[in-house]
């Protein structure tokens, strides 16, 4: 019951000005007319033209989108869920195919189906906890229901909204679930050795592919020995780095009380420097992993070239390209992305946040560091950071793509997870 793979604002955002003009085809009478129903707000009327002129033209975009801009006015959120989604698929597929279709602002369209998807989810949990007694399973389903929309981050009125219908659950419930973890995870509330317990995945010993051709500082491609390891299996989390701060009383990184929301809680700390990230892990009987650690936990050992393999990046895959941070908003929570996995299972390897390495960066280190087990030169000025964020383009999501940065920043980009010798 997860869609944390979407966002959206207001329909007049999605395409720029002039963009409206579609082909001349069946359907674009019907088309039309609901886009000028839509405009002067008679919602039910554009729905209906609308839907009769999809059935005639379903491949038309634009027609999706203002359905979905209907349907959400409407409240009907699995209508207006449904057709933003079918809008990025089929957005997705003309760029595959070189269509010259104007193409969706994304960014917009996404945060706005992420607030249409919570939407639904909660009145989902309200239908599932009326009617007078409440069976066990419908609780359960209730519960499930919040817990997803909850990590997809709730405005202020879906709070409220959240608030009520968790007090008709369990008393064990009400502590604030944005604090849990993914995957069975153990609450923000724990010990420190409590915290070396958070999911890790094994990386067996052996060769991987390491570099690419694609890149200058990615030369020679070349096979490293790495001896077994483990790899946090998600990012480190808001809500894993605020107990941290409780326990140890270290610096707050920038931005700390913004960031540390309880809908946010699951979403990748960021603005945390090298040292940052060092501190963490020691904290957590862990260590930040080498860049050969991280390219191949990424990707393997058949040289694929994301996380996922060969296809290139789509909105299923991992969180990037979106432009503005809008409060940390930009950022997903942690393990939204099943299709992004990694072969080892490893969640948002590519977008989201960019990842502090162990090593130091050198241009020129892969034409002569060693092939077992390599962990980077012994000096340098910038620090490696992998896996591209929430803000740039696919390029920087190869797995082998590597990223220089000051040690000392502090960005609103920058995050990392930890690893750890068996």
């Amino acid at each position: 019951m997860r869609h944390v793979w979407v966002r959206i604002t207001l329909l007049c955002l999605f395409l720029a000005p002039g963009e409206w003009a579609h082909a001349a085809g069946a359907g674009d009478h019907d088309i039309s007319k609901g886009e000028d129903l839509l405009k002067n707000k008679q919602y039910a009327e554009a729905r209906t033209s609308l839907e009769a002129g999809i059935q005639k033209d379903p491949t038309n975009v634009q027609a999706h989108l203002s359905l979905a801009e209907a349907c959400r006015s409407l409240e009907a959120w699995a209508c207006a869920e449904e057709h933003y989604e079918t809008a990025l698929q089929l957005d997705a597929k003309a760029g595959a195919t070189g269509s010259t279709q104007p193409r969706l602002h994304k960014a917009t369209v996404w945060r706005s189906l992420e607030e249409v998807t919570a939407w639904r989810l909660l009145n989902d949990a309200k239908e599932l906890l009326s009617g007078g007694k409440v069976s066990p399973e419908k609780m359960r389903q209730a519960g499930e229901a919040l817990d997803s929309a909850n990590e997809l981050g709730l405005n202020n009125d879906q709070l409220a909204f959240y608030q009520q219908l968790e007090m008709n659950l369990p008393r064990q419930r009400t502590v604030a679930v944005s604090n849990k973890l993914p995957s069975g995870g153990l609450s923000v509330g724990g010990t420190s050795a409590e915290m070396q317990d958070m999911p890790m995945v094994l990386v067996p010993a052996g060769e991987f592919t390491m570099g690419s051709n694609l890149g200058e500082d990615e030369k020679p491609v070349r096979r490293i020995y790495l001896n077994a390891f483990y790899m946090d299996k998600f990012e480190v989390t808001v809500g894993q780095y605020s107990r941290y701060l409780e326990v140890t009383d270290m610096e707050e990184p920038p931005d700390w009380t913004m960031m540390n929301q309880p809908q946010r809680q699951r979403r990748p700390v960021v603005n945390v420097d090298w040292e940052d990230a060092v501190n963490y892990c020691k904290w957590a009987g862990k260590r930040l992993p080498t860049e050969a650690e991280w390219e191949k936990a990424a990707r393997g050992t058949d040289g694929r070239i994301y996380p996922w393999g060969n296809e290139a990046p789509t909105r299923l895959h991992a969180n990037y390209g979106r432009k503005e941070l809008d409060n940390h908003q930009a950022l997903t929570p942690v393990g939204s992305f099943e299709a992004g996995k990694s072969p080892y299972g490893i969640y948002d390897m590519a977008g989201n946040a960019w990842e502090w390495v162990f090593d130091w960066y050198d241009h020129d280190y892969y034409k002569k560091g060693p092939k077992k087990n390599p962990i980077g030169p012994a000096k340098g000025e910038g620090k490696v950071v992998r896996g591209g964020s929430w803000l740039y383009v696919p390029e920087f999501l190869r797995s082998a793509h590597r990223f220089d940065a000051q040690p000392t920043n502090r960005l609103f980009g920058y995050g990392f997870r930890c690893a750890k010798t068996p």
